[in-house]
This record gives C-alpha cells, sequence and structure tokens, in this order.
C-alpha cells in the first residue's frame, strides 16, 4: 500500500483524468505499435517490437503508479483547517525584509505545484519554512540562493 497523499477535489480529478487517459488511448497506441512491429516479421531481430514492448512495459509501471496514488488520495476537508497557521492549501501572503516585495504564495501538494500561478509545493523549502507558522512571524528561510527572510502578513484558505 502506498502513501496517503492530500489533494484538492480539482487536484483528484486531474489526476483521475490523466489516469483514464494512460489506460484508454496510450495503452491502445502501444498495443497497435507491438502489432505492427509483429507484423514485420523475426522477432528476435525486431528493433521496433523490443522498443514497443519496453515503452508497454514502461506505461503499464506509470499506470501501477498512478494507480496506486488514486487508490491512497484523499480529498482534504478545508472547513476543518486552523487558519491561523500555515498549512497544506494555505494562500500565505508574505513581505520579504530585503526589499519589501509583498507575495502570496498558495501551499499544495507535490502533484499541484505550478510555479506560475505561484502554487508551490509543500515539500519546497519555502512551503516547509512557512508551515505552522502564524501571522506575524517573521521567517528565515533557506534557500538554493541563499537566505530568503519574510513576515507573514497574512493566511487564508485557497
Amino acid at each position: 500500500m502506498g502513501e496517503i497523499k492530500y489533494y484538492t477535489e480539482e487536484g483528484l480529478a486531474a489526476l483521475k483524468e490523466e489516469l483514464d487517459y494512460l489506460m484508454t488511448v496510450e495503452r491502445k497506441k502501444v498495443s497497435q505499435e507491438i502489432a505492427e512491429a509483429r507484423d514485420k516479421g523475426d522477432l528476435s531481430e525486431n528493433a521496433e517490437y523490443d522498443a514497443a514492448k519496453e515503452k508497454q512495459g514502461l506505461l503499464e509501471m506509470k499506470i501501477a503508479k498512478m494507480q496506486d496514488l488514486v487508490y491512497n488520495a484523499r480529498i482534504l476537508d478545508e472547513s476543518k483547517l486552523d487558519m491561523s497557521k500555515v498549512l497544506l492549501f494555505s494562500a500565505v501572503k508574505v513581505k520579504n525584509k530585503k526589499n519589501n516585495a509583498i507575495v502570496t504564495y498558495n501551499i499544495v501538494p507535490e502533484t499541484e505545484a505550478d510555479i506560475k500561478t505561484m502554487k508551490i509545493s509543500i515539500t519546497s523549502p519555502i512551503a516547509k519554512g512557512l508551515l505552522g507558522k502564524g501571522v506575524g512571524d517573521v521567517v528565515e528561510i533557506k534557500i538554493p540562493a541563499g537566505k530568503l527572510e519574510v513576515e507573514i502578513l497574512e493566511i487564508k484558505r485557497i
């Protein structure tokens, strides 16, 4: 049994949609490639057949991994979250103490991270540094570029 991970309803729906696509569309494509390669003759010297079989094996591994993720997925009941502290699914407005820039980070599961929309993974250095902190806290976070010192201005639910 895999590790339980938490998702938003949208995040879990996207995961299920991708799994369905792999199982219905990609599986058929790979089976077709195997059939076409098999029709070309001697399988012992057929590189296309070997490549298609390897592709099938990789696809099946990916499907199994995603099925495990879906099976162990839980929807987080956001109404029960303590919003006085930074948690998963928090929107955290912070002020950079060095340059006074104000930024809002949305803390999400790894699978939903998207830096373009300021959705950062709960496993990222910034999220780890903010977790459990409250409004008014000044936090020093180690990041690849050095240290980031921020003050938490506001915490909301995403």
